[in-house]
């Protein structure tokens, strides 16, 4: 065993990913010849002998918070799958999350996530906020002042969250972080740029659909984004539209990056073959009107006069259920269509392998809202499943009629039905557009490939080849 004194150039020298760090002491070491050196985001001592890594506490700076609404959350297995991702990059993470969980099934895969989780909700922690705002009140009165008035003028309820902003600063003066991440452009992003007023710690989010198009009004999505380092969005189309009606003076920080897969947990399975009982026609979604259900149930009915056999599983949960309940009822779909609820992903992924076709006849509803790109559909089609949608938002991105899967238009349930008939009777179609929709979820919608994009950029690197 032996102590190195090592000193290297004044510059760090860079071979791949391993950089070494420049002007280095090695302290007393367990084996002989290590060094020091950085992998990436990770700190530690690299052993010649063995070639290991040994790694040690990770710098505060090279940390990223990330903001979420509710840690953790059934319905947002992207962001689960994203943060798994990073953490096998290497890459320390806090999570920071606005709410409570309110004890909804989790996924399995949650306990696979090491970072901490801390809570900023005001149910449970209104005191540890109070006294930060308090405290930030009587040490920098004008900041504190100046910052709250700058918050309260976009409109009503953003206080709410520069309080809690005001406690996760508090908080960051103990446990810094080098940058903070959101996902969605409402409570999270507002909070992560109240917090970069507050800190200085920049910030980007990732802005997905309903956060774009409903819930968050453009003038104080405009001031996100422009306040933002980058803005992430999940298709072209959102980007356009950001680019076109919110902020053109942001066109520089918004990227474009794919929600992605782990394709380890999809294997690929060619379509179920029709004589092994009726054919199973899947949807899995929240029960909300952007999803088209009401339209797939009528076309499910369609399908039963012509007497088509089959059963129609729905899984999710949401505000629509009722209603959709009186559908099947009044269509005396009982015995056809069943909405099975909310499910973990270890039961989704099972209903990919028996389902002949998946269907998710997306619509733009009512009050605008519409989705980006739905990453059940990429769970379908990496899973071997055939699949529906409609050229809504970010679907064409992902589907080329005809060729790795069918698009339909919205609210047309004839067409769908039509669709759904053409796919159950024809399994050379079905095996063809399965197999070119595995290949493209393979080429452009895998995890590592979107993770490695989000690592640049939290890296403050601008050379990254974003989609």
């Amino acid at each position: 065993m032996c102590s190195i004194l090592t000193t290297f150039p004044p510059k760090s020298s860079r071979n791949g990913s391993l950089r070494i760090s420049s002007e280095t002491t090695i302290p007393p070491a367990t084996k002989p010849w290590t060094c020091a050196v950085q992998i990436g985001p990770l700190t530690g001592y690299w052993n010649c002998s063995d070639r290991s890594f040994m790694q040690t506490q990770p710098d505060r700076n090279s940390i990223v918070g990330y903001v979420v609404s509710t840690w953790p959350r059934l319905s947002q297995t992207f962001v689960l799958n994203e943060i798994l991702a990073l953490e096998r990059m290497g890459l320390p993470i806090c999570i920071y999350s606005t709410k409570d969980p309110d004890g909804e099934p989790v996924h399995a895969d949650i306990a696979q996530v090491r970072a901490e989780v801390i809570y900023l909700s005001a149910g449970s922690h209104w005191m540890q906020i109070v006294l930060a705002n308090l405290r930030l009140a009587l040490i920098r009165p004008v900041r504190y002042l100046k910052n709250v008035f700058r918050a309260v003028c976009y409109r009503r309820g953003t206080a709410r969250h520069f309080f809690q902003a005001v406690y996760l600063a508090n908080l960051l003066r103990r446990a810094p972080v080098g940058h903070l991440h959101a996902h969605f452009a409402t409570g999270p992003a507002l909070v992560a740029m109240f917090t970069s007023w507050l800190t200085g710690i920049p910030y980007s989010f990732t802005a997905h659909a309903r956060d774009i198009y409903v819930d968050t009004q453009p003038e104080l999505l405009r001031a996100e984004m422009e306040h933002a380092r980058a803005v992430i969005t999940v298709s072209h189309y959102n980007r356009d539209y950001l680019l076109r009606h919110i902020s053109p003076a942001s066109n520089a920080r918004v990227r474009c990056v794919y929600n992605g897969l782990d394709l380890s947990q999809f294997p690929f399975r060619s379509p179920r073959e029709m004589d092994l009982g009726p054919p199973v026609i899947l949807s899995v979604a929240r029960l909300i009107e952007k999803k088209g259900f009401r339209d797939l149930i009528e076309a499910c009915s369609l399908l039963e006069e012509r007497g088509r056999s089959f059963q129609l599983e729905i899984i999710g949960a949401g505000p629509l259920r009722p209603v959709l309940e009186a559908q099947i009822e009044r269509l005396r779909l009982n015995n056809r269509v069943r909405l099975l609820g909310a499910q973990p992903q270890e039961i989704v992924r099972r209903a990919y392998q028996r389902a002949s076709i998946f269907v998710l006849p997306c619509v733009i509803a009512a009050d605008g809202d519409r989705d980006g790109i739905p990453t059940a559909l990429l769970e379908a089609m990496a899973s071997g499943t055939p699949v529906i949608s409609t050229p809504v938002s970010g679907v064409p991105e992902v589907i080329t009629s005809e060729r790795n899967g069918i698009l339909i238009q919205p609210g047309d349930p004839v067409m769908l039905a039509d669709a759904l008939d053409k796919l159950l009777a024809d399994s050379q179609l079905r095996n063809r557009l399965a197999r070119a929709a595995r290949v493209n979820v393979e080429k452009r919608f895998t995890i590592d490939r979107s993770a490695r994009q989000l690592l640049t950029l939290f890296q403050g690197g601008g050379d990254a080849s974003f989609v």
